[in-house]
């Protein structure tokens, strides 16, 4: 419930989106804080403390999927944009589910704690080397496009 709080908050306060230029980089940054905030979360032993984290990664979610999101939509040709759509959308609706499936997993191998910590770490670390990975997604200009495009 806390992460969603913080998606309506990162969402009514989403107008700068629109003037952001390197969105690539800001997924990857906003995934890798999503991650942050989870471990976080993990070593959290006050509620108030346990909840913000939940909103931070939320706010940071949700950021990283509206310009994901755009990104897809603008760099995709149009022949291709309803099965690259679909395909998205079996991600995101399949994601949670494994990511729970894993995650119970490892907190009943180890602790909730582990889990939990482990998740986020992993997540930031996936962050760091798909960006060193993929360079061109870091360096992704959006004006860039727009230029080519009129």
């Amino acid at each position: 419930m806390r992460v969603a709080a913080g998606a309506l908050v990162a969402s009514a306060l989403g107008g700068w989106a629109n003037h952001v230029r390197r969105q690539g980089l800001v997924v990857v940054v906003a995934a890798a804080a999503w991650g942050a905030a989870i471990a976080a979360f993990g070593f959290a032993t006050q509620l108030w403390l346990a909840l913000v984290l939940l909103a931070v990664a939320g706010g940071a979610d949700l950021v990283s999927a509206v310009l994901r999101g755009t990104m897809l939509l603008e760099l995709t040709p149009d022949s291709l944009r309803g099965r690259l759509i679909g395909i998205e959308f079996a991600q995101v609706t399949s994601a949670p589910a494994l990511g729970s499936l894993e995650a119970g997993a490892l907190a009943s191998a180890t602790s909730i704690r582990t889990s939990i910590v482990s998740g986020g770490v992993a997540c930031v670390v996936g962050c760091v080397v798909l960006a060193l990975a993929f360079p061109a997604l870091i360096r992704y200009d959006s004006r860039v496009r727009e230029a080519a495009v009129a």
